[in-house]
């Protein structure tokens, strides 16, 4: 596929998406700039894309998509309240997963996936109930620790970005699909990022 060819179909995709698609995924790519540079401002965007996109996701049936976005939008509250850390106290600094929070990650995983393919093929007529578990589970899991401020949350949501860029693709949001594959390169620059900040961090330390 040649380059105009790829550059005709991101323009085919803006021409057939809606305008709260459009909106959400300007929104999306301001909070995942900000995210990358460690501000604490991207759950401000995020919020107000999490609420245009659970608005599309309804109308092609991506249900465990939809609790992901609701998810967020809990996580997304938390997280500005916790990255700032009220008023009164030093902002949360960026730290690595303990052995304990990768217990806490496990069980979302795969509490979260099995919850939700019983839910998808139990009480939906979703026709993708297991990729969309998958997604959303590991994602959820990416979010606790973004909310955490821990460095290996981009692992996490790549996992999960890895497999919805296909799965958007599938369900003809082509935009969505491009902001996946958008949002996949910008999270291993992050994690970079994230790591060059910790080791900044703990450089301070060093007696």
């Amino acid at each position: 596929m040649s380059i105009s060819d790829i550059f005709q179909q991101v323009l085919s995709a803006l021409e057939d998406s809606s305008w709260s698609e459009r909106v959400a995924v300007i929104f999306s790519v301001t909070q995942v700039l900000l995210s990358k540079n460690n501000k604490s401002s991207n759950y401000i965007f995020g919020i107000l894309s999490i609420s245009l996109t659970i608005s599309v996701l309804y109308g092609v049936k991506l249900y465990a998509e939809i609790l992901l976005n609701m998810y967020y939008l809990i996580m997304s509250f938390y997280g500005l309240w916790y990255w700032r850390h009220k008023t009164d106290r030093a902002p949360v600094q960026i730290t690595k997963a303990t052995r304990a929070e990768w217990g806490v990650v496990s069980l979302i995983v795969l509490l979260g996936y099995g919850i939700l393919f019983f839910v998808l093929t139990k009480f939906t007529d979703s026709d993708v109930p297991m990729l969309d578990a998958i997604v959303s589970s590991t994602a959820w899991a990416g979010m606790w620790l973004m909310a955490k401020r821990k460095i290996e949350n981009w692992i996490l949501l790549n996992i999960s970005n890895a497999i919805a860029i296909p799965l958007m693709f599938y369900k003809g949001l082509f935009l969505f699909g491009f902001l996946t594959i958008f949002l996949f390169i910008i999270a291993v620059l992050a994690y970079f990022q994230w790591k060059r900040l910790l080791k900044k961090q703990e450089s301070r330390y060093v007696i």
